[in-house]
């Protein structure tokens, strides 16, 4: 969703009619996951993509036809259906798409969504998934500030009490415990669901699930979701589907080299809030890192401990210079921080060990520190070495292999432990 926003804000400020469809469910091996979305204006033009292509020209009439209804409308495309085959749906899985006319008079949740996440601010939002409101919205920001409705008042009660406690801002939040970092690719394992399938579970707890619906437990209804995507059915049968979005996350790049100008270009594009930081003031000059949103010039060691860090900020440590690396990656160590890593040869690696072993940091937080950095891509150039930093940062992130697809045989969608996740109180 967060892609289509600025679209969305355009076509509210001119007036323009249009659809959203969203993905709200997926089972088996998708392409997209819940949250996904396109929105199709009242003149055709199209904005996101629900599945990478597969299903794309049926949504796109889909969103045509609520348009003209000016009624809500879901469909499942699955493999074992005939307009799904139709469709172009190959990939073996199955997804649920919700569309929702958008007209005049329904506006402002969306702007309100937009200019929210333009300005970094904290902000969810509920819609209707069935019954006579479906398609209605109601968004809450982190300040308490509320915009639309989901067309009763104890309907918009119910969304707000759920939206509220699921994050430190107050709002349902993006990030897994932990910070989402999946360990391994070899943590899930689990049995699938179809489509309708339903938890008992009241309120208390949710059920966790990924792009291929295999349970991995029971979180509490107030843990954080990497995604902020949820779905749930209200005492009267009403559901919801709830979405949140958060600032960025972080990534924090030391050393004002040409490499870190590289990563930057992609930290941005892979959707990071880009820091670089150098002691340097010749060197760190918004010149000559345009792609970064920050340059700073301060000892990296004393800016990074005053600058907040979760689980989801990256730290790229690109100085391969002791005077600077020691001290940084003292502090970086005892960060909350889902990623560490720091350049150099081998031989640089060990003699970096040695000094923090001196400086006092423990194996433990020494055996987070991912150096030499990046995976074995073969590459040379900063742009091929900030592609393989990018892809360990991926990998981890995700739990991964590293490894070519052809030579695996795990689900190309496979669950992760603890990435991903999608929680579902139906």
């Amino acid at each position: 969703m967060r892609d289509i926003l600025e679209t969305l804000d355009g076509w509210c400020a001119t007036g323009t009619r249009f659809a959203v469809a969203s993905v709200v469910a997926t089972w088996s091996s998708s392409p997209k996951q819940p949250g996904a979305a396109m929105a199709v204006s009242e003149s055709g033009e199209v904005a996101g993509s629900v599945s990478g292509g597969c299903v794309e020209a049926a949504v796109y009439e889909l969103a045509r036809q609520a348009l003209e209804a000016g009624e809500a409308v879901t469909q499942t495309f699955g493999v074992a259906d005939d307009d799904a085959f139709a469709a172009g749906l190959t990939c073996g899985g199955t997804l649920e798409i919700f569309v929702r006319p958008v007209a005049e008079g329904q506006f402002a949740p969306w702007s309100a969504l937009a200019a929210a996440v333009r300005e970094g601010r904290a902000a969810a939002m509920a819609t209707v998934l069935s019954g006579a409101s479906a398609g209605a919205c109601l968004l809450v920001q982190e300040d308490g500030t509320v915009t639309g409705s989901l067309g009763e008042r104890d309907l918009d009660a119910q969304a707000l009490l759920r939206m509220r406690p699921l994050s430190p801002s107050g709002l349902l939040g993006e990030s897994c415990p932990g910070g989402g970092w999946a360990a391994s690719a070899d943590d899930a394992n689990g049995h699938g669901h179809g489509p309708g399938s339903a938890d008992g579970g009241g309120a208390t707890y949710s059920r966790v699930m990924s792009a291929d619906s295999a349970e991995i437990g029971d979180l509490p209804a107030t843990g954080f979701l990497d995604k902020g995507v949820t779905r749930e059915r209200l005492p009267d049968g009403t559901r919801l589907f709830l979405e949140s979005f958060t600032e960025p996350p972080r990534l924090l790049i030391f050393g004002a080299i040409d490499h870190a100008g590289a990563l930057a270009r992609l930290g941005t594009f892979l959707g990071y809030r880009v820091t670089v930081c150098d002691a340097r003031p010749v060197f760190a000059t918004p010149a000559r890192f345009p792609d970064a949103h920050e340059v700073v010039v301060d000892w990296p060691h004393r800016w990074l401990s005053g600058t907040r860090v979760d689980g989801r900020t990256v730290i790229c440590v690109l100085t391969h210079d002791p005077k600077f690396d020691i001290p940084l990656l003292e502090v970086a160590l005892h960060t909350d921080a889902g990623y560490i890593g720091a350049m150099g040869s081998r031989r640089t690696h060990e003699d970096r060990l040695r000094r923090l072993r001196e400086a006092g940091v423990d194996e433990r937080a020494l055996a987070r520190l991912r150096s030499p950095i990046g995976l074995d891509l073969g590459g040379r150039t900063p742009e091929e070495t900030a592609v393989s930093i990018a892809a360990e940062i991926i990998a981890l992130r995700e739990g991964g292999t590293g490894r070519s697809l052809t030579e695996t045989l795990a689900p190309i969608h496979a669950l992760r432990a603890s990435a991903s996740l999608i929680a579902q109180r139906l």
